[in-house]
């Protein structure tokens, strides 16, 4: 018995000692998701806000200027930040600002799911009274006809098959999810600047 117990030990000390790698991989998989968000909304700008602020085919959202900005700040400069790992826990509150603005105004409608799959149990076409979900399988064949009477086929799906983009919030609430690991767990060690300017700090 004590062996066991000393050998979980062992594995638990092991573990902790990796313990950098958690935060290091959730901060290089957000960064350039991140990053290419916030780069499309400043490279399409005068877009960007016209899509915040109409309230007939975009977001309807106040001071549309203001809240775009707000957003490529958040998103582009917040993923430098996460990328070096750099005030990680501060820069994660109005980066999961953004991804619930995101969830209740562009994705909410939509329902859960990000692809279209209308044997998910997900979809039963009643979440967020969006019966367009079930509809998928429709128009997806539909498609899938056209292109193989119309195009080439084969070499459109040679990367992959086509599916229909319900655009739900499942990809926005697992980033925000992401972005709350990352406030309470922080950067992580050795790898990100956070560490190091502590480390530097409590030196002082």
């Amino acid at each position: 018995m004590t062996s066991l117990l000393k050998q979980g030990q062992n594995i638990l000390n092991t573990t902790q000692a990796a313990d950098f790698i958690a935060p290091l991989l959730l901060r290089l998989y957000l960064a350039p998701v991140l990053m290419q968000a916030g780069w499309n909304k400043m490279n399409h700008w005068q877009d960007t806000v016209a899509w915040f602020g109409n309230a007939d085919w975009g977001l309807g959202l106040p001071m549309p200027a203001v809240m775009a900005a707000l957003a490529v700040g958040a998103e582009f400069f917040g993923a430098i930040l996460l990328l070096i790992g750099l005030a990680t826990r501060l820069v994660a509150i109005p980066l999961m600002v953004t991804m619930v603005v995101a969830a209740i105004t562009v994705h909410g409608q939509n329902g859960w799911l990000a692809i279209a799959d209308a044997s998910s149990w997900f979809a039963d076409g009643t979440i967020m009274s969006n019966p367009a979900i079930m509809e998928a399988p429709e128009k997806l064949a539909a498609a899938k006809s056209l292109l193989q009477e119309h195009g080439n086929y084969e070499w459109l799906t040679s990367s992959g098959n086509f599916v229909i983009l319900n655009n739900g919030i499942e990809f926005a609430a697992t980033y925000f999810i992401m972005l709350l690991t990352l406030f309470f767990i922080g950067g992580g060690r050795y790898i990100s600047a956070d560490y190091w300017l502590n480390k530097h700090l409590t030196k002082v």
